[in-house]
Formats: structure tokens, C-alpha cells, sequence
């Protein structure tokens, strides 16, 4: 694994489980890395949150499925769902494609705010694929 491979934007938050969140006012959109995306190969179907539910930091916010696997998609931060991406219901190879811009899950709006300085900057989160390329030699 090269980490150069993988595509990690500045001014998002990482999770160590390779989620995603924009922090956009009181809430924050969240998606699956580029690593995981990749790692998945080809999306075939998004289970999406339902609107309304309630989530916890590192709690399942619902589940892709590629050609591979299932994996499961962790809330990078606790509250409520406000939006979901509509859009992947019929293209969740968006996940694939755009994994940062069209290919996002949901919107939370945070109940803690705080629970940011849990996740990772995108040097940080550079340094985590590293040491995970390490780890498979």
C-alpha cells in the first residue's frame, strides 16, 4: 500500500475506522474516506440513516456493500441526522467516484461538538495510513 495513493483533503476530521465529517456550522456532513472506498472496490449499495435518528460517536450509521464486502459506516460524531444523500439510493457508486463531493452519506447536526479533537486532521490522519502500510510490510 502507498499512502500517496489515497486522496486526504485538508479541513476535513478522520476517523481511525476511515470516515469522513466537514464541520459546517452546527452540524457536519460525513462520508467514507478515499482509503476505505478503495479498499471496498466497487459500491453496489448504500444503507442509508434514516433521517431523524439518533447517533453516537463510533456507533453504526448504516452499511455499503461492494463486490467484496459489507462494511459497516461509523458516526464520526454524535447527533441527530438532519439530511441524508438521497442521491446514492440509485448511484452508490458515487462513493466510488467522489467519495468527499457527491459521494457523502449524511448531514449531523452535532450535539457534541467537542468530540471533534477525537478525530484526526488530514496530517494526521496521513501519518495513520502510514503507519497501517507499515503494519502490511
Amino acid at each position: 500500500m502507498r499512502v500517496d495513493e489515497y486522496d486526504v483533503r485538508e479541513g476535513l476530521y478522520y476517523s481511525k475506522e476511515h470516515e469522513w465529517a466537514k464541520a459546517e456550522q452546527d452540524k457536519c456532513r460525513v462520508g467514507v474516506a478515499d482509503y476505505a472506498q478503495q479498499r471496498l472496490h466497487e459500491v453496489v449499495y448504500a444503507e442509508l440513516p434514516r433521517v431523524g435518528s439518533k447517533v453516537s460517536q463510533g456507533e453504526s450509521l448504516g452499511t455499503v456493500e461492494s463486490v467484496k464486502a459489507v462494511a459497516d459506516v461509523f458516526s464520526p460524531i454524535s447527533g441527530e441526522v438532519i439530511e441524508v444523500n438521497e442521491r446514492l439510493r440509485d448511484s452508490p457508486e458515487l462513493i466510488n467516484k467522489t467519495p468527499y463531493d457527491e459521494g457523502w452519506i449524511a448531514v449531523i447536526r452535532s450535539s457534541k461538538p467537542e468530540e471533534f479533537k477525537n478525530l484526526m486532521d488530514a496530517a494526521a490522519y496521513s501519518e495513520f495510513l502510514k503507519s497501517l502500510a507499515e503494519k502490511e510490510g
